[in-house]
């Protein structure tokens, strides 16, 4: 969807930031990212399933980076055609597949993984959303297999921070407790091996410059600034994770398939 064409008003927040042209839209950023690479420990050949893969820039950096397969789900035609390309760009044909579909139907592949990946998706869905994509990617693991997760955690205030976040982002952005994000992996057949929490700093000036560089940061505030709509969205989001960073941060968890 171009910025032409985006409802401002009614748009996802994640939308807002990528028309300000943040490409980092993950709540721990890079840092939490590499650390679930760090656990993960790819090994060349092995597969990996990406979910909202979007435009195809994580998939195509994985494979790259560490000689993985990669299979990308992305429900939005726009963005797999788009994903696509890039792929195509990258050379990566034979390494990288964008499939258009439903992460509430990933039984549609057919095939198994070594690892399923999976960012700031679970965030956004209700308990019963949460539980059923967290079924979907059992699913799709081999035996062992793993799945790596990034989201947002609520330390305390989970209701009230629910309405909040939910009337601020636009969408049903529910983020769980330490001790409910773990309840909802074991409910799912998941043990959970590896977990960190940290600030969320998503619209942290330091954290976008880490993220993004000094001149896609000069850019995103030129947006910002230059852009009205835009800006009052970015503003009462940042807003309401200023309020609540006491209690406000991300999560990444490896967690195995029993």
């Amino acid at each position: 969807m171009s910025n032409a064409t985006l409802n401002f008003q009614t748009a996802s927040g994640h939308q807002i930031l990528a028309a300000a042209g943040k490409t980092i839209l993950r709540p721990g950023g890079r840092t939490a990212t590499e650390q679930l690479f760090q656990w993960a420990n790819f090994q060349p050949g092995e597969t990996v399933l990406e979910l909202a893969s979007s435009f195809g820039y994580s998939a195509i950096a994985l494979a790259q980076r560490f000689s993985v397969r990669v299979v990308g789900v992305e429900k939005n035609p726009e963005s797999v055609e788009r994903a696509r390309a890039n792929v195509q760009a990258a050379g990566l044909e034979g390494q990288v597949e964008i499939i258009e579909g439903d992460i509430f139907h990933l039984d549609a592949i057919s095939e198994q993984f070594d690892w399923v990946f999976a960012e700031a998706i679970l965030s956004m869905q209700s308990a019963l959303g949460k539980a059923k994509i967290l079924k979907e990617i059992q699913s799709r693991l081999k035996p062992g297999g793993k799945f790596l997760s990034h989201e947002m955690v609520a330390k305390s205030r989970e209701a009230e921070i629910h309405q909040d976040l939910a009337q601020i982002v636009r969408n049903n952005t529910t983020p769980l407790s330490e001790a409910n994000w773990k309840a909802a992996f074991i409910a799912a057949g998941f043990q959970v091996q590896q977990q960190k929490i940290g600030t969320l700093a998503l619209l942290d000036l330091r954290q976008v410059i880490q993220d993004e560089g000094l001149l896609s940061t000069a850019k995103i505030l030129w947006n910002v600034l230059t852009h009205p709509q835009i800006r009052q969205r970015v503003l009462a989001m940042r807003g309401v994770f200023k309020k609540y960073q006491q209690d406000l941060g991300y999560i990444v968890h490896c967690a195995i398939a029993e």
